[in-house]
């Protein structure tokens, strides 16, 4: 492999085409169906897969075969095949769904207003992870550039993952004997803990969550007639909250909720809090004088890697400040996000947050807890040693330093659900989102340049696996043999 050329084809890649699609991306309010319950009427999931879908086909790939495939009633997805040598495969994951619009944006930014300042493309989708389609043809077309052999490919680019990605184990069965058996699956969707190296994602955390409601009248009434009568709807809340969450510490006090930590991922939370130091916290723009919860920087890790934490994401049945009357409000409802450790069983912890929150109402108050997503989370099998040395020489190579390995507190679904219908592969998760880049919030951005070398990273590691592959180094059963025995263990049923 010419390294330089890799970099310079991708370069001039990302520069003349990747970075202006993104940019019309951008623009497009694709919000995931659980923020827009009307997209298919809306069409801009549509519009979205359009502008992929078009791209995408103007790509001088041999052979690929490029397919929007709409099962009824479901988000679109696309599905992309690249013939390779030798019968092993490589999947490639992204998403194209995004976040709702989130208030704060800085006054000459906004969601749906793409924006290029220096090194950095703000606007919302498009680190996360509207490039991962751009980014992987174009590893692919960097290799065929240099005629360099690598096993056939397939791309899924989902339209679901905000939501909990629960149209996807539906594709998954239903394009499993196109899909084959991969034995390295490659995720653009993850996060860097700085801009200087390439890191590997070593765990996922799972969520669940939905709709909490607390209440206690019918109709509002007069605050001074009813309270110390009528109980309030908010301090019920407190109340039912605090089951669930110690409010001075954070902690998720059900032990249900919890897992063991294995020892390797504690040692590599060491070493990633050597390597980031205080950018663990000063990364988030905290208020003038606020303090992370813990000094210990490897808790830190550990806290938004692999313990349960809880966030109330939506309120509902509180006017805003300048219509609040006094009125005992009848209901007060939350949006609760529960991050769960990526080992933990997300259906089963939705069933026992429900059961939590709605066992014996105080007052006899009517709450309800609706449960809208539950999905496991996800810890990575230990690195072959092929891919292990594939990663050092991509991150030496194209950034300079060595790789790091952390766990990412955010949930990719699809990743769980990946590791179980195909034991024994390979997974290289990685992603561009790294300091400040505020993925679902205001000011939402993607570095460039990290984008560009973690779609050269991407090429070396796919060029490795064929390596690897030809020395019968891979674990995933040939793709052809998976054709031919579908269902036989259940992976390609």
């Amino acid at each position: 492999m010419d390294s330089k050329a890799i970099e310079g084809f991708v370069g001039k890649l990302w520069d003349e085409q990747i970075v202006p699609q993104l940019v019309d991306y951008i623009r497009i309010p694709n919000k995931s169906p659980m923020f827009d319950a009307k997209w298919a009427e809306h069409g801009y999931m549509d519009q979205a897969v359009a502008l992929m879908e078009n791209w995408a086909r103007r790509q001088p790939i041999p052979g690929m075969q490029l397919e929007v495939v709409r099962l009824p009633g479901r988000t679109p997805l696309i599905f992309i095949e690249i013939p390779g040598q030798g019968d092993d495969c490589v999947l490639l994951y992204g998403h194209l769904d995004k976040q709702p619009e989130m208030t704060g944006w800085a006054e000459h930014l906004g969601p749906w207003k793409p924006v290029i300042e220096g090194d950095k493309l703000f606007g919302r989708g498009g680190a996360d992870d509207g490039y991962a389609i751009f980014g992987s043809l174009a590893a692919i077309l960097a290799l065929q550039a240099q005629k360099l052999p690598h096993a056939r490919c397939v791309v899924m680019i989902e339209a679901c993952e905000e939501s909990g990605s629960y149209d996807l184990p539906h594709y998954v069965d239903h394009l499993a004997a196109r899909i084959g058996r991969p034995s390295l699956i490659v995720c653009l969707d993850s996060g860097c803990g700085n801009y200087e190296q390439m890191w590997l994602t070593t765990s996922l955390r799972g969520m669940t969550g939905g709709n909490l409601s607390v209440k206690v009248l019918d109709e509002g009434v007069h605050s001074g007639d009813a309270s110390g009568v009528v109980p309030s709807s908010f301090r019920i809340l407190r109340q039912i909250l605090s089951r669930l969450e110690d409010e001075k510490t954070g902690e998720i006090l059900p032990r249900e909720l919890h897992a063991e930590i294995p020892a390797q991922r504690v040692e590599q939370a060491r070493l990633s809090a050597g390597v980031l130091g205080d950018d663990i916290y000063s990364k988030f723009p905290m208020a003038n004088g606020m303090q992370p919860v813990s000094k210990d920087l490897t808790e830190l890790v550990l806290n938004r890697t692999w313990r349960p934490a809880l966030a109330i994401t939506g309120i509902d049945g509180l006017p805003t400040l300048d219509s609040a009357g006094n009125v005992l409000r009848p209901f007060t409802a939350v949006k609760v996000s529960l991050r769960l450790p990526p080992t933990a069983n997300a259906p089963k912890s939705g069933e026992f947050l429900k059961q939590l929150l709605e066992a014996d109402p105080p007052y006899g108050s009517i709450v309800t807890f609706n449960l809208e997503k539950a999905g496991s989370g996800w810890d990575a099998p230990a690195l072959a040693p092929w891919l292990e040395q594939a990663v050092d020489e991509a991150s030496r190579t194209f950034f300079g330093p060595p790789p790091a390995y952390m766990g990412e507190g955010g949930s990719i679904p699809f990743m769980g659900m990946l590791g179980e219908k195909f034991p024994g592969a390979q997974f290289l998760i990685t992603g561009v989102l790294g300091p400040h880049s505020n993925a679902h919030g205001p000011n939402e951005f993607l570095h460039i340049p990290t984008g560009k070398r973690v779609t050269a990273c991407v090429a070396k590691v796919v060029a490795a696996h064929f390596q690897a592959s030809e020395k019968g180094l891979t674990s995933g059963v040939a793709a052809s043999a998976a054709h031919s025995h579908k269902g036989e263990d259940g992976c390609c049923a």
